[in-house]
């Protein structure tokens, strides 16, 4: 297997998600660190538009959205699973919920005054508020619960998750599954990156017992890699394209090979356009060529995403 390596920084709460995976998992991995603003050059030299983190790199294939990114890695290694029988469907739902729901309600908690102050504590202004700003960018068109309903909603989650919590060592029983890893990164940034803002966790002990259990999974093993290097691995790679057309499913009329663009329906909405090499019952894959990454696929989930022909002058 190549090397797995993952684009992040370190406060992003979904890279944690999938940090807390590869622990999980116990996988080695390859560390590349993104910049937690725009401009992102390197990362768009293999995404061509996608500009979210986490990412995750496998030679000359790029998997973008955690959602996706966790099912490649129980592809690569399905024990211990994230899915287990009886209640995949479940747990799956949950970890939707967890990743927008639940994620929008601990932020808009824990991005008030004194959560914002903690978190920029002897940052320059400047850079405060290009953060403010680029975030406003990537949130234009979403609605987001205000400060007061945010906590209100973050409160009764909390209670939600203590009552699963009741009577099992995690969500969905006595093992972890996709659903905890969801539903323990927005929490993980309240406690670790935002600790002003903690008290509302400590209500609920239930809940932070839950949190250490899975903080003791670990991040597997990580060795670091600069981005100049993992474009070489891109660019190195090559990326020649054998499709099973038994596993084309089209639900918009459009052709493989038409050139396409894909966006994500709400947050971060920056397009990546290139060839539809692939569309599976879960996924896509663009085929695009980069000046310093060379031949790229880029795999998308399908939930989540705006597939549209690219209409040309």
């Amino acid at each position: 297997m190549s090397d797995l390596i993952l684009h992040h920084y370190p406060m992003s709460p979904f890279s944690e998600k999938v940090r807390a995976v590869l622990g999980f998992k116990n996988l080695a991995w390859r560390s590349v660190l993104l910049p937690a603003v725009m401009p992102k050059p390197d990362l768009l030299a293999l995404t061509g538009g996608y500009r979210k983190t986490p990412v995750l790199q496998i030679g000359a294939d790029i998997y973008c959205d955690t959602a996706l990114i966790c099912e490649v890695l129980e592809h690569l290694q399905h024990s211990p699973t994230l899915y287990p029988d009886g209640s995949k469907g479940l747990a799956r739902i949950l970890a939707q919920w967890a990743d927008s729901t639940l994620f929008w309600a601990a932020m808009g908690y824990n991005m008030q005054k004194p959560g914002m102050a903690e978190l920029f504590a002897g940052v320059p202004p400047e850079a405060v508020k290009a953060f403010a700003a680029d975030r406003s960018a990537m949130a234009q068109g979403l609605s987001r619960p205000r400060p007061l309903d945010a906590t209100s909603a973050y409160k009764s989650y909390l209670r939600r998750l203590a009552d699963m919590l009741d009577w099992h060592e995690f969500l969905l029983g006595d093992a972890p599954t996709i659903a905890d890893f969801a539903a323990y990164h927005p929490l993980w940034f309240t406690r670790t990156q935002v600790p002003a803002m903690a008290g509302i966790l400590q209500a609920k002990p239930q809940v932070l017992a839950w949190m250490d259990r899975v903080a003791a999974l670990g991040h597997g093993q990580m060795s670091r890699m600069s981005a100049t290097d993992a474009i070489a691995v891109c660019a190195g790679a090559g990326a020649a394209w054998r499709q099973d057309n038994a596993y084309f499913q089209d639900d918009h009329g459009i052709a493989l090979g038409s050139r396409v663009s894909i966006s994500a329906e709400s947050f971060g909405t920056e397009a990546t356009v290139g060839e539809l090499v692939a569309a599976t019952r879960t996924r896509y894959t663009l085929r695009r060529v980069d000046a310093r990454a060379g031949v790229v696929r880029v795999h998308f989930p399908r939930v989540g995403y705006v597939l549209k022909p690219e209409l040309t002058a």
